[in-house]
């Protein structure tokens, strides 16, 4: 079980280090990981909770403005790193080319890559599910040895589902890991989209590896209640 806050674009570093302190005491018999903002990473101090970041670059060190290398996030403690975010594809237009280069940047930086996979509304209803999720895992991982895949842990967010309250059913969750395990048998598989402290219960399955938590990340209390529940 592995459990993945993603802390998006919030926190000042005032409120980071109140939200910090308020985690400390968070103890919980599996991996708990925190994405905070790049400008925040150096300032957690955590021993309970390992450090993860939001993005890299899917460049190496050099003359690319504005970019963070896996390089840079390995020297400041970064064991895991999201990439492929949907909201990232849409708004910055990633594409599954650049996710793969990000992939390879970060495993020859020894940091786990937490691959973020899904499909919109649209695509559900066209029935294109599977045929979106093989193609977007497969383009990630291409030109990557078996055991660097291993590595890999890949994170099913319906697009439809992010910051909705819209929740699939638990088996349609399950489906859709089916499909991923296929090409990546033994990464984990976590679900992410409008879990919370409520919903939990409706979405517990010894299929599902883990959650990304974006909105519950954010308030310590609701979410010491979500990991007691799991």
């Amino acid at each position: 079980m592995i459990v993945i806050l993603n802390n998006k674009s919030n926190l000042t570093k005032s409120e980071f280090i109140i939200y910090q302190n308020d985690l400390r005491n968070i103890k919980v018999p599996f991996e708990l990981v925190l994405c905070p903002t790049y400008l925040n990473i150096n300032l957690f101090d955590l021993s309970n909770i390992s450090l993860g970041s939001q993005n890299v670059s899917c460049t190496n060190e050099g003359a690319y403005t504005g970019e963070i290398s896996a390089k840079s996030l390995k020297d400041s403690n970064v064991r895991y790193c999201i990439i492929g975010h949907s909201e990232r594809r849409k708004y910055q237009k990633e594409t599954n080319e650049e996710i793969n280069k990000k992939v390879k940047e970060l495993i020859s930086n020894d940091i786990i890559p937490i691959l973020c996979v899904g499909e919109t509304k649209e695509q559900r209803e066209k029935n294109e599910v599977e045929q979106i999720i093989v193609t977007q895992v497969k383009e990630a991982i291409k030109e990557i040895n078996d055991e660097d895949r291993k590595k890999i842990i890949v994170a099913y967010e319906p697009i439809w589902s992010i910051g909705t309250g819209l929740i699939p059913k638990v088996n349609d969750i399950e489906i859709v890991n089916s499909y991923i395990k296929k090409i990546l048998p033994e990464c984990k598989v976590i679900y992410g989209g409008s879990v919370n402290e409520e919903n939990i219960n409706e979405l517990k399955s010894d299929k599902i590896d883990g959650y990304l938590l974006g909105g519950l990340s954010l308030k310590p209390q609701k979410l010491e209640k979500f990991l007691n529940k799991i």
